[in-house]
């Protein structure tokens, strides 16, 4: 049987506050740097020859691929100290990945798009100066749809799973547990209440994740909208954090999830890996 590269579906922390130092986001850090580069075999004979990164920080009408061979920083992020703006990764990209990832969207019947200027955004840059501060395997940035379709996410994913033979590994960058600014600055996220409400809905999330069968765990993300808390957690036009994981369940296949939680702002963020 062909060894197929693994999937994640991370939570990346709030702007560049993990690579910052901010204690909050420490136990997100933490398994940035530790969990993560275990998860993707990095620094192994099994270590990936590419990484398609789903990124939560770019919606776009039909999926759309970073495609050059250098992409530079896109420092999506507004009000933080200067040091933000100074951060580097320079991880190649891949040409030949991207017509690889063209080709299984097409064989899928899907259409896409390549581009090979927009800057790589923090959903990319911050996780992976963390994940591996190297930079020596090749990065390729994928759009989420501004549709917000959970099918066409999981039909997304369905296509590149295809790529994981290839030992590509796919990772989706977002906040599945949970992605609403003005909840986070309130401070409602504190509450025993919404502790409670997060607490349903990540197992509730955890749930579909888990799911073994392949079309059962897309009926179960097809609706994610009707699931308790949903618009609590992510708000109406702000799905695209949790999208990501969408994807990652579609290229996922037959394989069962594991998952690990860090606490930030009193939460539990999940995350989800397939190997």
């Amino acid at each position: 049987m062909t060894r197929l590269a693994p999937v994640i579906a991370l939570s990346h922390g709030g702007g560049p506050m993990p690579i910052l130092g901010d204690p909050r986001s420490a136990n997100i850090t933490a398994s940035l740097k530790t969990k993560v580069p275990k998860i993707l075999k990095l620094g192994t004979d099994e270590e990936p020859k590419a990484i398609v990164l789903v990124t939560a920080h770019w919606s776009t009408k039909v999926p759309t691929v970073s495609s050059a061979a250098k992409h530079e920083l896109y420092y999506d992020y507004y009000g933080f100290p200067p040091e933000a703006y100074d951060l580097k990764y320079d991880a190649p990209g891949s040409p030949e990945v991207a017509d690889m990832i063209e080709k299984a969207l097409k064989d899928e019947g899907l259409e896409s798009k390549k581009d090979s200027r927009r800057g790589w955004d923090h959903g990319v840059f911050v996780p992976m100066i963390l994940i591996h501060p190297s930079a020596s395997v090749p990065i390729i940035q994928l759009s989420v749809l501004a549709s917000e379709s959970p099918a066409a996410h999981y039909r997304l994913g369905r296509a590149l799973s295809t790529l994981r033979s290839h030992n590509i590994a796919i990772v989706g960058s977002g906040f599945a547990s949970m992605h609403n600014i003005p909840h986070m600055f309130s401070g409602i996220t504190r509450t025993p209440a919404f502790k409670a409400l997060n607490d349903e809905w990540n197992a509730l999330v955890t749930d579909a994740a888990m799911t073994e069968d392949v079309e059962e765990r897309g009926n179960k993300f097809d609706g994610w909208r009707r699931w308790k808390g949903a618009w609590d957690m992510h708000p109406k036009g702000g799905a695209e954090h949790f999208l990501p994981l969408v994807v990652c369940a579609g290229a996922a296949g037959e394989e069962k999830a594991k998952a690990y939680a860090d606490e930030m702002m009193g939460l539990d963020m999940w995350s989800y890996y397939w190997e």
